[in-house]
């Protein structure tokens, strides 16, 4: 069994924010401590998403400069239009 060990981490707001936290807490039947972790923890996984997305783009953008391998947009979008009809196009084959 793993355990995870909880440490407590302590952050400075001004306080106006202290005030709307508690607001927002007490509307929401939390504690402002629940609220916060709650914001931190959505945060860092809204912005590793974005990091990773980054890190893909930034690999496809070496990859085409490495291979010049592409799909003109037009054709992209073509077959994009078809899904879900009943002439749905295959995906578009990528060229230099």
């Amino acid at each position: 069994m793993t355990t995870t060990v909880v440490r407590p981490v302590a952050i400075k707001i001004d306080p106006d924010t202290k005030e709307r936290v508690k607001r927002l807490a007490a509307a929401r039947h939390r504690t402002p401590h629940w609220l916060m972790r709650e914001a931190i923890s959505q945060y860092v996984e809204r912005e590793e998403k974005r990091e990773a997305f980054r890190q893909d783009t930034l690999k496809a953008w070496d990859e085409y400069q490495t291979t010049g391998l592409h799909t003109p947009p037009e054709k992209v979008d073509a077959w994009l239009s078809s899904w879900g009809t009943d002439n749905e196009l295959p995906a578009p084959a990528c060229h230099k």
